[in-house]
C-alpha cells in the first residue's frame, strides 16, 4: 500500500501546487486615479484592501493598462503629461510629454504608443513610448475627452463634448478620417471586442450611441432614465450582452442591452460615479464613486453593491490588472 499512498500523495501534492499556483497568476488588482489627491491608489481584488498609494501628478484622470498588463498609463491634466506605472512595482518609472491638458489615455493595441484628448487645446495626440516622439499632434472636437483604439488597432475615436462629435483619426499618422454627430456632450467610447460597434455615452444628451464602426455611422441611440442623469463610464460584459453606464448625476450604473437597444436596470452606487470596470469574467462591476471617494463593488448577477472600498479624493478612473506573482 506504500507505494500508492506515496503516488497519492504525489499527485495531492501536484494538484495543490498547480491550484496555487493558479491562484497566483490569476491574481488581480484594481488601479484607480484619484483627481483630487493627485495620486493612484492600488486595490487587491481578492481581499478589496487597499494595497500601495502611488503619488503620479497633478490631476490625474484618464487611466489605461497596456496590452502585456506590465504598464499602466495615467493622464495628468494639469501637469500636461502621461505618467508610466510599473505594475510590478507599483511605482511610476517614466513621464511622458502628451501636450496641454490631457483629459483621457488609450493604448495601442501593440503597446508601443498612447493617446490622448488634449481638453483646452481641442487636439489628440499620440506618442511613442520608447523614446518619447511624438507621432502626431492634430485638431479634432472642441473639449475632446473620451479615446478609445479600435479592436484592429487602425483607427483612434476621439469624442468632442461641446461640438458633440467624435473625430476618428488614422492610428499612425493622425489623419481625420471622419466626422461623426452624435447626442450632447459625449464622453466615453468602448468597443465590442469584434470590432463591429462602438458605444459613446453622451453626458447632457442622456443617452448611449450604438455606433457600426465598419460603416461609421449610428445604428441606434439609447435614452437613459429621463435624460438628466449624466451618463459617463461605460464597460461591455465580455458576452457582449450587457452594457454598463455610470450616470455621474444618478449615483447610479445603468444596465443596457446592446443587441436590443433597450435599458434592462439600474443599480444605485456612490454619489458621482463617472469610471468604471468589469472583471474579465463579467461577474463582479467596479464603479470609481467621485464625490464618496470610494469604489464600489457590484456582482452583476443580482445588481447589488457587495462592498466599497475607500480610495482617494475625487476618484475618476479604475483599471482592473492581473498580476503574475504573488
Amino acid at each position: 500500500m506504500k507505494p500508492l499512498t506515496s503516488r497519492t500523495s504525489a499527485l495531492a501534492g501536484a494538484v495543490m501546487m498547480l491550484a496555487t499556483l493558479a491562484r497566483v497568476t490569476t491574481a488581480q488588482e484594481l488601479f484607480v486615479s484619484n483627481e483630487g489627491s493627485n495620486t493612484v491608489t492600488v486595490i487587491s481584488v481578492a481581499t478589496l484592501r487597499p494595497l500601495a498609494t502611488i503619488d503620479v501628478g497633478k490631476r490625474p484622470r484618464g487611466i489605461a493598462l497596456s496590452p502585456d498588463a506590465r504598464r499602466v498609463y495615467v493622464a495628468l491634466g494639469q501637469a500636461d503629461a502621461v505618467a508610466v506605472i510599473d505594475v510590478a512595482k507599483r511605482a511610476v518609472v517614466d513621464t511622458l510629454a502628451v501636450g496641454p491638458d490631457p483629459e483621457q489615455v488609450a493604448v495601442s493595441a501593440d503597446g508601443a504608443a498612447v493617446y490622448v484628448s488634449n481638453e483646452s487645446a481641442a487636439r489628440a495626440t499620440g506618442v511613442r513610448v520608447s523614446d518619447h516622439h511624438q507621432l502626431f499632434s492634430v485638431p479634432v472636437g472642441k473639449e475632446p475627452e473620451g479615446v478609445g483604439v479600435t479592436p484592429d488597432g487602425k483607427r483612434v475615436f476621439i469624442t468632442g463634448e461641446t461640438d458633440s462629435s467624435v473625430t476618428i483619426l488614422d492610428a499612425q499618422s493622425g489623419d481625420a478620417l471622419r466626422t461623426i454627430h452624435v447626442p450632447a456632450r459625449p464622453r466615453f467610447v468602448t468597443f465590442d471586442k469584434a470590432g463591429d460597434r462602438a458605444f459613446v455615452s453622451s453626458e447632457a444628451g442622456g443617452t448611449l450611441s450604438i455606433i457600426d464602426i465598419r460603416r461609421d455611422s449610428i445604428v441606434n441611440v439609447v435614452h437613459i432614465a429621463d435624460g438628466t442623469t449624466r451618463p459617463t463610464g461605460v464597460a461591455l460584459s465580455p458576452d457582449g450582452r450587457r452594457l454598463y453606464v455610470a450616470n455621474g448625476a444618478g449615483n447610479r450604473v445603468t444596465v443596457i442591452d446592446p443587441n436590443a437597444a433597450r435599458v434592462v436596470s439600474s443599480i444605485q452606487v456612490g454619489a458621482r460615479p463617472w469610471g468604471v470596470a468589469l472583471s474579465p469574467d463579467g461577474k463582479t462591476l467596479y464603479t470609481a464613486d467621485g464625490r464618496s471617494n470610494q469604489i464600489s463593488v457590484i456582482d452583476t448577477a443580482d445588481g447589488r453593491v457587495r462592498a466599497t472600498i475607500p480610495v482617494g479624493e475625487r476618484p475618476y478612473s479604475v483599471v482592473i490588472v492581473p498580476r503574475n506573482g504573488p
